[in-house]
């Protein structure tokens, strides 16, 4: 009897060795992640920097990146403080906050509905804020605040709405985003009739801002901008909590003790107010929070929705596709918009190409 407990030990023993070996295997295949995800965002981060010096450098008027920095503190002759501080900083802040709602709207709607073209830009959200500000603008000569406010309200009236005509004793992934689509079509409709019907030189102001621009953007876009990203981030980065579960699909989230409805809604909202104060700044900029998540996801697989690599994926873009708008044509500054739409056209082509290969068993 006295050599039971070591037979029983030794028999242990084994299984033991295993789930220590298997503890460690996971804790290394985590460090490596979280190693990753971190030189991925200080790469990112680096980049963001790195182009916004080159913005604030080149234009018409070239200053050495030392020059850029000495005015940035306070320094350097009046003509290159007015260039630097009134004319190109707030242009390239503006380019990187757009950026930054953009990117971390798109992860957070691809992933709470696992749907590569939950996108708020093809879903009806974007369309949401262009109808009413478009409509303000031309009808009621709204502008200013007041018109960010349109745009904003607009943006939160499209989401509920895409929301409620969803609902089926929840929402699915792939019902929100075809009812988001026809809701987006709708409203869009609605634009083109508002400026159809105004003054030739109100709609082509309209059709610029529809484009995406920030052609002529100063301090009044930056600092409600600001303001309202201080608020929203922090909210998406309470609401993310929820994620996680969300990933493992409903059932399995109601299993784990998640509130499944009440933590998609959050995030959802969420979402939809960071794209509406984006859009409010510049416009609807195409295809940032479309193509931002995809991009930060495959620089770090496995960290899920990827959140802060998204955000700044988007102000990546965002900063890049500003400096070719204003710089790859001379004499002509493009909307930012339309570069970024060249980038991401493709990659939605792409996407369907793929999407109907595995349809159809190809």
């Amino acid at each position: 009897m006295s050599g039971a407990p070591v037979v029983a030990e030794n028999a242990a023993h084994p299984d033991g060795e295993r789930l220590a070996d298997a503890v460690r295997q996971i804790s290394a295949v985590r460090s490596r992640g979280l190693r990753r995800s971190l030189l991925v965002s200080t790469g990112l981060l680096a980049a963001v920097v790195v182009v916004f010096g080159v913005s604030l450098s080149v234009g018409d008027m070239v200053m050495p990146i030392g020059k850029v920095v000495e005015t940035l503190f306070g320094g350097g002759d009046g003509g290159s403080r007015f260039v630097v501080l009134e004319l190109r900083l707030p242009r390239a802040l503006l380019a990187i906050l757009i950026g930054t709602g953009f990117g971390l709207s798109g992860a957070v709607f691809q992933t709470v509905l696992r749907n590569p073209l939950a996108s708020p830009d093809l879903i009806g959200i974007s369309a949401g804020a262009s109808a009413v500000a478009v409509t303000a603008a031309l009808l009621f000569q709204v502008s200013g605040l007041a018109l960010s406010a349109g745009a904003l309200t607009g943006s939160l009236v499209a989401g509920t709405a895409i929301y409620l005509l969803a609902w089926r004793q929840g929402v699915a992934g792939q019902r929100l985003v075809l009812v988001g689509i026809g809701v987006g079509m709708g409203l869009s409709s609605v634009v083109w009739y508002v400026m159809a019907r105004s003054d030739v030189t109100d709609a082509q102001e309209a059709f610029r801002w529809l484009a995406g621009s920030l052609n002529g953007r100063s301090w009044s876009q930056v600092w409600p901008l600001l303001i309202a990203l201080g608020l929203l981030v922090p909210l998406t980065v309470l609401a993310a909590h929820a994620l996680r579960p969300l990933q493992l699909g409903d059932d399995a989230a109601a299993g784990l003790g998640a509130k499944v409805e009440r933590g998609r809604l959050a995030l959802l909202l969420c979402a939809t107010a960071l794209a509406g104060v984006a859009t409010a700044a510049a416009g609807p900029v195409g295809f940032v929070a479309f193509v931002a998540a995809p991009i930060a996801r495959r620089l770090v697989p496995g960290r899920g929705a990827a959140l802060p690599q998204a955000a700044l994926t988007g102000a990546l873009l965002v900063l890049v596709a500003d400096f070719a708008a204003q710089h790859a044509l001379p004499s002509v500054q493009l909307p930012v918009g339309v570069v970024t739409s060249i980038i991401g056209a493709p990659y939605l082509l792409l996407l369907l190409a793929r999407a109907n290969r595995v349809g159809s068993g190809g």
